[in-house]
């Protein structure tokens, strides 16, 4: 019967302990708001320049190994400096609980920027925002 008793206690502590690591690792995944801030700081934005620029190189030219580039090798997305601001204060809006400003804030960010690298991002947005209503 102590055999039991102590299988049966353990048993129940085991499960126990796996019902608590769960609801932690829950609370501690990132929600859809904190993936795509990290997404955005990220991100580096891109001034409008007016003048046109070139550049050229000379082939066995001494150049610094930061500015070789290497295939495959990921470089930081740019984006326009307005568009990101726009869309930065559409996600302040929408962390800060006001919900169908920022629904507009992105709506407005969709249609002024159809072709910004930031298009899918702000229609995500949108959904979660039409689904928390």
């Amino acid at each position: 019967m102590k055999k039991f008793m102590v299988l049966f206690v353990s048993v129940f502590l085991l499960a126990g302990s796996q019902a608590i690591y769960a609801e932690e690792k829950k609370d501690n995944a990132p929600n859809f708001w904190d993936k795509l801030r990290a997404k955005i700081e990220q991100m580096a934005p891109q001034k409008k320049v007016t003048s046109t620029t070139a550049v050229g190189g000379v082939r066995g030219a001494k150049m610094a190994v930061d500015d070789v580039y290497w295939k495959g090798e990921k470089a930081a997305q740019t984006v326009d400096a307005d568009e990101l601001e726009a869309f930065t204060s559409a996600m302040t809006l929408a962390s800060s609980g006001e919900h169908a400003k920022a629904q507009a804030a992105f709506a407005e960010f969709v249609s002024k920027n159809p072709d910004s690298p930031l298009r899918k991002d702000a229609d995500l947005a949108l959904a979660q925002l039409k689904a928390t209503k």
